[in-house]
């Protein structure tokens, strides 16, 4: 994290991730977000989502935990937690309506332009939660919103 006025941490991302001009500012959505400092074509590959890579079992005591975790689901056995060594895509907020998809490559996970994204757009990801995982309310405030970051099915 890099120091801003005032005191307060900016978090940054590691350019070696990105493959876009991106930086994270503050989100209308939540606390931090990454944007777009160029435009970026639909189909083309943004960013990877990084950090440690953890077990299911220890995925699920860090969720228990209060610590700060970002887990992203790999598959039925592993998780990445971004908060240890994430790349800044942790920061990418979550949208009913997003402009990003995220795909898993031999354990790397890759986010993924759905749409042309504008220069200066915050990218979006919806982030799937299971319908039977503890219900989160959205604050996207897209059009399409479904009220939870959960799914609905």
């Amino acid at each position: 994290m890099k120091p801003k006025k005032g005191g307060v941490a900016r978090p940054q991302l590691k350019q070696e991730y990105c493959s876009f001009q991106l930086e994270v500012r503050p989100s209308a959505i939540h606390r931090w977000g990454v944007f777009a400092l160029e435009a970026i074509p639909k189909g083309r590959k943004v960013m990877e989502y990084t950090g440690e890579l953890v077990s299911r079992k220890e995925g699920k005591k860090r969720a228990e935990s209060n610590e700060i975790h970002c887990l992203f689901t790999i598959d039925a056995y592993w998780y990445v937690d971004g908060a240890v060594g994430g790349s800044g895509a942790e920061f990418v907020n979550h949208c009913c309506e997003p402009n990003l998809e995220s795909r898993i490559v031999k354990r790397h996970v890759l986010y993924f332009s759905l749409r042309d994204i504008q220069k200066g757009e915050e990218l979006l990801l919806d982030y799937h939660f299971g319908k039977n995982q503890e219900k989160v309310v959205c604050k996207c405030g897209a059009k399409g919103c479904r009220g939870f970051i959960n799914v609905v099915e």
